[in-house]
Order: C-alpha cells, then structure tokens, then sequence
C-alpha cells in the first residue's frame, strides 16, 4: 500500500504546520494537569500536539456535528416530525499498539469543551469481544482482535440503539487485567451529543451482511504509523506492562512478569508478528482508505501530517 507520507488519491495533504493553521481561533480549553491524566503508557504527547493537531480535529468534529443536526432537521421537517438530534458517532482506528487510547481519551476531553455537545461518551469495542470461553472453544484465542472475534451483531444493535435515540444504552465492559469480558458489568450509555467508537475493525465491509459497523459511524478516523514503528511500541509497551500490570497475580499475562529481559523481547516480537502484524495487512490497514480523516504519526508518536479526504 502506498506510504502515508506521499499523497494518496482522494485525500488533501496537510504537514503539521498546515493542520495546525487551521484551528482558527479554536481555544486551547485542557490544562497541563488534565493532559497529564490522560496521557498513555508511552505516548508523550505535550499541549503542543493538541494545539496544533487535536484542536483543528476537534474544529473539524465541531462542524461537522452542526452539519449533521442542521440535516436532521431537515429531515424531520420534511417528515413533519419534531426536531430530534441524533448522537454523532465518531469512529477511530488504528493498529495495535498506535496509541488510539490516548487519542480518543484526549479527543473527547476536548470536544466536551465544545457548549454544543457537552456530552461525550467514549466506547471501546474490547467489550464486544466474545468472552474468552467462547474464543476458546471456538478455537480463536491466538485470532483475538480478528474481526471473527468480535461479537458484531451485538455491536451493531448497540450503535443502532445509540443512534435511534434510545435513552440508554448497555455496552459490555471488557478488564485488560483479566483478558476477558467482566460479567454482569456494562457500561451505560445515555443519549451523548457524541460518541467516539475506538477499536481495531471498525470499517470493515461484508458484502454478505445486511449492516456493517461503519453504516451507524458518521465520520471516520485512521491513526496510522510505519510499521516498524509501531512493531517497536509494541515491544516497549509489552515490556513496560511486564514491570506494572503483569506484576499483577490476577494478570492474565501474570506468566510473563519474571522472563529475563531478551526472552521478553523474543515473545512480545512473536506475539506482534505471529498475531497484530498479520491482523493490520489481512483486516485493518487495507481498510485505511474508507478513513475520512487519517492522521500519521512519526517515530516519536508526534502526528507529522494529516490527510483529510476530499471526495
């Protein structure tokens, strides 16, 4: 596929400096503090990244909300109905190991500053994987994060739900901790001005299907790196959670706390080429150009350039 630093057909290419003239007059409404408790494991990303990157984007979201209500409103009016207003749904995707946590964490943080749609909900798909008892029997443990593992018709009648008006939605919760899906825990989703839909396979299509997941998103967002790239946050992040959450007895990956230092590297290496690389070439990367906005990271995290599609 063709590299992200070149041009790609049917998008706009803005570097960092022109992304970021565009925020406008777009106010930087998130503290250091704030920023602080919303940064990732790894991703060092500063109040410099969100003025210049994070507040055209959310300039961009902002405008595009009020152009899906000024539509809706048409809509109803042509029905004879009163206005109603739809939650917008934003998907995010990305690799393994791209840093989407933190993205979406500071993306809705920001556009809640937004007095137009003060209520933001960020949902993962994690919690539509089937529980790891269903995986397990299905013999699709080592194809977790495959699209095959997901529980997509479940997924698809909650964005249906969110996106009918439905007063509350239940999305199931998903524990990194225990590898699984928490039982009898959900988290309530209840009518949001936005919602951001964060995962790997959001943009798939299935000709056989008579819904995809992309058919309830109202714009979508790539996080895009070189793959080397995000080969080697995948082995720093594996080793940073060997130090932390693997320390955990209650760590699914509990197992790997105690391996030697260059045995750890050997497994998370063959973890990400055996499992994560062969699941962004067959499912995700090819799915990069159904993106509205993809936004390319360099080595150090840093988004260096911004593609915004144009038709």
């Amino acid at each position: 596929m063709q590299d992200i630093a070149g041009a790609l057909p049917g998008y706009e290419s803005f570097d960092r400096s022109a992304w970021a003239a565009l925020r406008s007059n777009t106010p930087l409404t998130l503290s250091e503090a704030e920023l602080a408790g919303l940064r990732g494991l790894q991703d060092p990303i500063g109040l410099a990244d969100v003025s210049e990157v994070y507040l055209p984007l959310s300039r961009l979201l902002n405008l595009h909300v009020g152009a899906a209500r000024g539509l809706s409103r048409v809509r109803d009016a042509f029905l004879g109905r009163p206005a109603g207003r739809a939650p917008y749904v934003v998907a995010l995707v990305g690799s393994v190991a791209a840093g989407k946590s933190t993205f979406a964490r500071v993306l809705r943080a920001l556009l809640a500053r937004w007095p137009d749609h003060p209520r933001v909900d960020l949902v993962t798909t994690d919690g539509f994987l089937h529980p790891t008892a269903v995986l397990k029997a299905r013999g699709l443990m080592t194809r977790k994060g495959f699209p095959e593992s997901y529980d997509t018709a479940a997924m698809i009648r909650f964005l249906a739900a969110v996106k009918a008006g439905a007063e509350e939605v239940a999305a199931p919760v998903y524990s990194h901790l225990s590898y699984d899906i928490v039982p009898g825990e959900f988290q309530m989703v209840r009518r949001p001005d936005i919602l951001i839909l964060e995962g790997l396979n959001l943009l798939q299509v299935d000709g056989n299907a008579p819904a995809v997941v992309s058919d309830f998103c109202d714009i979508a967002l790539y996080l895009d790196a070189d793959e080397a790239d995000v080969a080697r946050w995948y082995v720093d992040r594996f080793l940073l959670l060997q130090k932390t959450a693997f320390r955990n007895p209650a760590s699914y990956f509990h197992h790997y706390a105690d391996l030697p230092h260059d045995e750890a590297v050997e497994v998370a290496r063959g973890i990400w080429s055996g499992i994560n690389r062969v699941n962004l070439h067959e499912n995700i990367l090819p799915t990069r150009m159904r993106a509205d906005v993809i936004l390319h990271k360099d080595a150090t995290h840093a988004i260096d350039r911004v593609l915004l599609k144009s038709i």
